[in-house]
């Protein structure tokens, strides 16, 4: 059946023309208010949103199809990640599609700023001709700092330096090669306030930057500097600057987005020296239709060949990368349930290699479906996206290593879960056929495919046991479909698992340590 998606936002067609010709049904109907929403979601295996769809977790509760939602834009403070991710929903946006168009609105409004021109073309037309009212100031020379130098704030630099701008820039994440690449100086964030001619923010609204232009930090501006945001509304505390604004210190200031939108009424309303535009960053056709182009091709990529790109929860992974994962997903996953059925205490760490040709694989998204595995005995609702979140709220440490091939496998996965009482490992493999297999259980070689419905058993390498085991199995019913077995020494410790057809029945399970020189009997489910 053809995956299907709602569109429930205002997007451009050739949206619904990617979707058809990559083989995803598409409804399109914007507008929907969030009982309707919540009534036809159960529906779809994908959600396309722009900023006016609220995903919220009641939404998500309703959402029992849904495995992606994709925002065309970058902003995703309309969806409860979190909550999505518990679903094992993945959250996408379209962080580059219009990133040219946001910085070229940056910088028409430092332009606009710089020169009154919006407060000069109301008083021209107007017919006042106040020719010596609006003095401005050039831009040449100049010294802009750039709060955040990602992706926009780095193309707003470069069209700054275009013209004859020095650009100072803070962000953390900024290596000083990068800085070096973009021809702007790095600088710590007292540094840029004292220096900067004009500030322009460009960063994300986290809890380190909700107003980072603070009332403190405004009052360590350079006077008369003028202060441009097109990224999020809370980075500057509105009525801190409107009173900087008031008292001279700050010269202008232009605002494209406000700490409560839509912005009938704010602060910064009214100020003569104060250019404001609604929300117009990403308000331009190429715009509109590079954002909906891309969500609609990276949210078709992933129903129809599980690729993951710009997802805001998951690793990414292309579409070449996901066929070759996807054995291993599955390997991993069981490799992790092994363990986590098997374990009845508390998890203080887990320790996760990969061997040879599957180390050369995106190892986070095989990690987060073992530690999926893992958990699921316990908490029934973790999934491959919400298990990495899950773990470290429990505080089990997650160790990931890499290595070279070392032993007779071409990809081996080695899961070993480490608890107050015990360590335990177990090892596999995916070969060409694509089917995950055991390949060593605590130590021990074994060759096992993974059974739906399959019996461990541990216990002492001597003559009987199998005999008296089938037998058990025989007289109760229980069929077997596949037998394997190890052991790590002649007469020492071995292992049996046991592919059954059908659950195995609790009185067989309980009679199963009652035979000599068995040790443990575990019923697994996979």
């Amino acid at each position: 059946m053809a995956p299907r998606v709602l569109i429930s936002d205002s997007l451009s067609p050739a949206a619904v023309a990617i979707f058809t010709e990559r083989g995803v049904e598409v409804d399109v109907k914007p507008g929907l208010d969030k009982d309707e929403l919540a009534r036809i979601i159960g529906d779809y295996d994908g959600l396309a949103i722009r900023s006016a769809t609220k995903v919220t977790a009641k939404l998500l509760e309703s959402a029992t199809r849904l495995k992606v939602v994709g925002r065309a834009g970058i902003g995703v403070d309309n969806v409860d990640i979190p909550a999505a991710t518990a679903k094992g929903v993945i959250v996408m946006n379209t962080p580059f599609g219009n990133s040219i168009t946001t910085a070229e609105h940056a910088i028409a409004l430092m332009f606009a700023v710089a020169r009154e021109i919006p407060a000069a073309d109301a008083s021209t037309q107007a017919g006042k001709w106040e020719k010596n009212r609006f003095m401005g100031v050039e831009i040449t020379g100049k010294t802009l700092g750039v709060i955040g130098c990602g992706n926009i704030g780095a193309i707003v630099a470069d069209r700054a330096l275009g013209l004859k701008m020095r650009v100072i820039a803070f962000d953390p994440f900024l290596s000083p090669e990068r800085a070096l690449d973009l021809g702007v100086e790095k600088v710590e964030l007292d540094d840029l306030l004292a220096r900067a001619d004009f500030i322009t923010l460009h960063t994300p609204m986290t809890a380190q930057t909700r107003n980072i232009l603070s009332a403190e930090n405004l009052a360590k501006t350079k006077k008369c500097v003028r202060i441009v945001n097109c990224a999020r509304g809370g980075l500057v505390d509105e009525v801190a600057l409107r009173a900087a604004l008031d008292s001279g210190h700050v010269a202008g200031a232009g605002f494209d987005v406000f700490t409560a939108e839509p912005a009938k009424e704010n602060p910064l309303f009214g100020h003569p020296n104060v250019v404001c535009t609604p929300h117009l960053g990403a308000a331009t056709n190429e715009a509109q239709e590079n954002v909906a182009l891309q969500v609609a091709e990276q949210m078709s990529d992933y129903l129809i060949r599980g690729a993951i790109t710009n997802a805001i929860n998951f690793p990414s992974i292309t579409a070449e990368e996901a066929p070759k994962l996807k054995p291993f997903v599955a390997l991993a996953e069981r490799l992790g349930s092994f363990a986590g059925q098997l374990t009845d205490t508390d998890i203080k760490e887990v320790r996760i290699t990969y061997e040879g040709a599957v180390a050369g694989l995106k190892i986070k998204a095989l990690t987060a479906a073992a530690i999926a595995g893992l958990l699921r005995p316990a908490l029934q609702d973790v999934n491959v996206v919400s298990a990495p979140i899950v773990a470290k709220e429990r505080g089990i440490v997650v160790e990931e290593t890499t290595r070279a091939a070392e032993g007779d496998y071409e990809s081996l996965i080695t899961v070993t879960v480490i608890t107050d009482e015990q360590e335990r490992s177990v090892s596999g493999t995916a070969f060409h056929d694509g089917k995950p297999r055991f390949v060593s259980i605590k130590g021990i070689k074994v060759d096992a495919e993974f059974g739906p419905s399959m019996i461990y058993v541990t216990n002492e390498d001597k003559p009987g046991f199998i005999g008296r085991f089938a037998s058990l199995l025989g007289n109760a019913g229980v069929n077997i479909a596949t037998f394997a077995l190890g052991r790590d020494a002649q007469g020492g410790s071995a292992i049996a698992l046991v592919e059954v057809d059908g659950d195995v029945p609790a009185a067989v399970l309980e009679q199963i340590p009652a035979l000599p020189g068995v040790k443990q009997a575990k019923a697994l489910r996979f």
